[in-house]
């Protein structure tokens, strides 16, 4: 949507009238309006006017966020992403096409994402079955749950208030010292559910780093865990047995379809309220202030890992006490993304690889050393990209040494912010490196990195001659 455009807010008014049952008489009449006036706004041929929007949220109790433009944006980027597919290149879909689909039917565009989600798993799962890729000729395309619990904390903000409360309540009630959070986390586990904790070899807890046994009340975890990778399995383990209840009921989320992705979602928020424990979310957030958001600093006072902290950066969204909006992706070296969440604005790959341009892979051929980039995307806006290589705890000599790289960022505005900042000229639009969705979106054509065409623009192949990749257009001479 380009800046100034008023949100299409017609098919958010037509999907909420016809999941209560009315026509639009009705809706009408409660409104104020005449019915010819609200058939207007539900085609988006009149706006929905503030007043007109709060009169709608009082009606049926709604939080007028649900009707914010950012849910439509994500599912016009998904809709532009999945079109992109050469399936679609014979059928002549324009941009336009795709916000009236999104503004006009959301229901149907979301049905649309996910059917052609459903048909991705399948198709990878089919080529695993012809390739034999578990030797028994089955697969399990076991990305869904994955999706389905990222698409949940992508609607949720990564904030879950809730969870926020019950971290800040343990933190009273189990008295916790936060120089010795470890000997506090154990003592509540002990005196609130007769759970004993143990630190066991590896090989004695049967390959598994947390072990809960809830016949014998044990909790074995493996010695190969750093003290912060210890008080976060013990915080974890504490929100399944005092908030299971609260887990379920997120869980209960309609969009988790299948008990994978329920499952998935319960650990997932489990560690976001381990997270919370090891860094409470007020003084988090004024170290964060003090320290203009030093990564590295954070891990050393709150003594968690680099990965923790950039995690823990993007939940800050309390009403009212926020910090920066962060967006993370982290990624592998072969370049699959298996986490992301956007609070900046910025649009993340969900069909096709990412951008390389991204200096979350120029991180890995740097270990250890925090990449910073000033991105700009095609849409125009700019933003402030860091990253950095992170390892997982070893469990020694033989075991294979993982590693992965973390991209965060946010909106250029707030980077002045933080300290990675500094001699960034961040008025210099010009010098920021041009960075992409993903191939088929991009219409940079003289990338030298591009590996697909355009959908915007019919691949022409001259043999004599030769562009800065395969697929940029020369002129003609």
């Amino acid at each position: 949507m380009s800046q100034g455009e008023a949100p299409r807010l017609g098919g958010k008014v037509r999907g909420l009238r016809r999941k209560e049952g009315l026509s639009q008489v009705q809706l009408a009449e409660r409104l104020g309006i005449s019915a010819s006036y609200l058939n207007l706004i539900e085609s988006d041929r009149r706006p929905l006017t503030a007043p007109l929007l709060i009169k709608l949220a009082q009606t049926f109790r709604l939080d007028v966020a649900e009707f914010a433009a950012s849910d439509e944006a994500r599912t016009i980027s998904d809709l532009m992403e999945l079109f992109g597919d050469p399936l679609f290149e014979n059928h002549g879909l324009t941009n336009s096409d795709v916000r009236e689909l999104a503004g006009a039917s959301p229901n149907v565009a979301r049905a649309v994402v996910a059917l052609y989600h459903a048909f991705q798993a399948q198709k990878e799962t089919l080529a695993a079955q012809l390739e034999g890729a578990d030797g028994s000729g089955s697969f399990d395309a076991s990305r869904l749950p994955s999706e389905e619990v990222s698409d949940l904390i992508q609607r949720h903000m990564n904030h879950f208030p809730e969870l926020e409360e019950a971290a800040e309540n343990l933190w009273r009630l189990a008295q916790l010292d936060a120089d010795d959070l470890y000997r506090g986390l154990t003592w509540h586990l002990k005196r609130t559910h007769g759970v004993e904790v143990r630190v066991v070899p590896l090989a004695e807890s049967g390959g598994a780093v947390r072990r809960f046994d809830a016949a014998r009340k044990e909790l074995v975890l493996a010695e190969i865990l750093a003290p912060r990778s210890r008080n976060f399995e013990l915080a974890h383990q504490l929100c399944l047995l005092e908030h299971g209840d609260l887990l379920d009921a997120f869980a209960a989320d309609p969009h988790l379809t299948t008990d994978a992705s329920r499952a998935v979602a319960r650990m997932a928020l489990a560690n976001y309220f381990a997270g919370a424990v090891l860094m409470p979310y007020e003084r988090f957030l004024q170290a964060c202030r003090q320290l203009r958001y030093d990564i590295e600093l954070l891990g050393h006072r709150f003594r968690t890992s680099f990965e923790q902290v950039c995690h823990r950066l993007t939940t800050l969204q309390r009403k009212g006490s926020e910090g920066v909006p962060f967006h993370m992706i982290r990624i592998d070296v072969a370049g699959n993304i298996s986490k992301r969440f956007s609070a900046s604005g910025i649009r993340f790959a969900r069909f096709s690889g990412a951008c390389p341009r991204w200096n979350v892979f120029a991180a890995m051929s740097t270990p250890g050393m925090i990449r910073v980039q000033l991105s700009k995307m095609p849409d125009g806006k700019v933003y402030f990209c860091l990253a950095r290589t992170v390892g997982k705890d070893s469990g020694g000599y033989h075991a294979p040494h993982a590693v992965q790289a973390i991209g965060i960022g946010c909106q250029a505005g707030y980077a002045k912010e933080l300290v990675y900042a500094e001699g960034v000229d961040l008025e210099n639009v010009g010098a920021a490196i041009d960075v992409g969705v993903t191939c088929r979106l991009c219409e940079r054509l003289d990338c030298t990195q591009r590996a697909f065409p355009s959908i915007q623009h019919p691949l022409r192949v001259r043999e004599g001659v030769r562009g800065v990749s395969f697929y940029a257009p020369v002129p003609e001479s």
